[in-house]
């Protein structure tokens, strides 16, 4: 086997994710594409884990979006912000099959969902529409979930929440005009009710924009009997980014 891998990383060198260039190891990130991803530190809120001003030590702290309205989910925890080598890896995942990018973005996720999750949550990633990923091949939040569950033991259950009809792109629209695309677009999934009663759940997405669609999903869990809802995505879109 040794052998076997010596020969395969000459064939196949490792490649920066970012850029392409060859680095120490698989799944990585070389040094310039390193200092262009913007990774979660610090102060976050602990909803939506947008990054806050000064230290709050352990106190459990939230943004003002937040504070006005709260989330339908106990906790939320990113990874990276959605900007620069964090928007290209998000979206190359998303849009460019690069399905590779799902390892790594666990890794850097593994950490949040343990801080947030009890030893028996089970890992729920946000559907798609059964067109659209017919059309993409695969759902990118999935891909990550089930690489979750390998870096933390949790259980996960990819099919859990379905999509019954398709919705247009929420891009632009109002907190009212996104509430009423939503409605009743997503549910769980008949045959799994009985894996989400009395047991709480991580949802898992790519990014976190307004958090429209991962308030639905949290209030469909929790409508089936979940006994509490956190979200961990990979990146979240901040207002400064």
């Amino acid at each position: 086997m040794g052998l076997l891998q010596t020969a395969l990383s000459a064939i196949y060198p490792p490649r920066c994710l970012g850029c392409g260039q060859m680095v120490d190891s698989d799944f990585g990130l070389c040094g310039a594409c390193w200092g262009q991803t913007s990774f979660v530190g610090g102060t976050v809120c602990d909803s939506c884990s947008t990054p806050l001003p000064g230290s709050a030590l352990d106190e459990v702290v939230h943004c003002d979006t937040c504070l006005k309205s709260p989330k339908p989910w106990k906790h939320g925890r990113a990874a990276l912000i959605y900007t620069g080598m964090g928007r290209r890896m998000v979206l190359g995942l998303k849009h460019g099959d690069r399905q590779e990018i799902a390892k790594p973005a666990a890794g850097w996720m593994r950490q949040g969902v343990l801080e947030i999750a009890n030893s028996d949550a089970l890992l729920v990633p946000v559907p798609l529409h059964w067109m659209r990923l017919a059309k993409r091949r695969y759902n990118q939040s999935a891909l990550i979930a089930r690489h979750l569950s390998e870096k933390t033991g949790l259980d996960v259950c990819p099919d859990l929440l379905e999509r019954p009809r398709r919705t247009p792109s929420l891009d632009g629209k109002t907190k009212d005009e996104r509430a009423d695309i939503l409605n009743g677009a997503i549910c769980v999934a008949q045959r799994r009710h009985h894996r989400i009663a009395g047991r709480s759940v991580v949802l898992v997405d790519d990014v976190l924009t307004t958090g429209a669609t991962l308030a639905a999903c949290a209030e469909a869990c929790r409508a089936a009997g979940a006994t509490d809802v956190c979200v961990a995505v990979l990146a979240r879109v901040a207002k400064d980014a």
